[in-house]
């Protein structure tokens, strides 16, 4: 049977972005496929300017979600100060931003969801640049600081990565929601059914029974460009 590397996503607050459009930033009721693997580049090491590395977890693994918890939504009414935008200026940093002479404030509401459980389960493609006992290694050590979404949504509970055997990606979920670590157990048990998403051709591939298909521009083209294309997006069930 294939492996796949379960591990918790959980968090009193997340930030799961739309497409952002003016002052207003919304929040998905479940995260993205680039967002999960921008998590998971960040227990790896990887910097935001290694295109070639990121292409590499793009192209090299399937992902599945299992959105066990949704709490409410919590609007944050935001301010900052920044500089206006002139063609061929650029701040290093936020420290040079605040020193400009000429600064602006701007309003902005941002979304966040409240008391996320997520459990996810990873595998790999063949030529996979690392192997998922790599992956393992690197998610009970990350290198940076993981977060969820923004880096005001620290996790609740570790990742707890947990290599599992099993027939297809939702075998896996289900193992991991009924066998998972204390205290994830309990958070898993707030919610009886759970949405299972993952991309509509990885479910023809395992030969999942497909719900509905969503459309998600959440496939990454490049990081450092934060640059991201359409997914068909497979949602398997709302009742396992």
């Amino acid at each position: 049977m294939p492996e796949f590397l379960t591990f918790a996503l959980a968090a009193p607050l997340a930030a799961m972005g739309e497409i952002a459009v003016g002052e207003r930033r919304g929040s998905w009721d479940r995260p993205g496929r680039s967002a999960v693997l921008g998590l998971i580049a960040a227990c790896l090491g990887l910097a935001r300017e290694d295109e070639a590395a990121h292409d590499a977890l793009e192209a090299g693994y399937g992902l599945a979600l299992r959105i066990q918890h949704v709490g409410p939504l919590l609007p944050d009414y935001h301010t900052a100060q920044v500089p206006p935008t002139r063609r061929g200026r650029r701040f290093a940093t936020r420290a040079e931003e605040l020193s400009a002479k000429d600064l602006e404030t701007i309003l902005s509401r941002r979304d966040y969801r409240t008391d996320m459980v997520v459990l996810a389960a990873l595998w790999g493609r063949p030529g996979a640049r690392w192997s998922l006992s790599e992956m393992e290694t690197a998610l009970r050590a990350p290198q940076y600081v993981p977060y969820f979404g923004r880096k005001s949504c620290p996790l609740m509970l570790p990742l707890a990565p947990q290599r599992i055997e099993a027939a297809d990606p939702v075998v896996s979920l289900t193992d991991r929601a009924n066998g998972g670590p204390e205290p994830e157990r309990r958070l898993v048990r707030l919610r009886s059914a759970a949405v299972v998403t993952m991309t509509a051709a990885d479910a023809g591939d395992f030969g999942l029974p497909i719900q509905r298909v969503e459309i998600r521009r959440d496939a990454l083209v490049s990081r450092q460009r934060w640059q991201f294309a359409l997914r068909e997006e497979a949602v398997l069930s709302e009742s396992l």
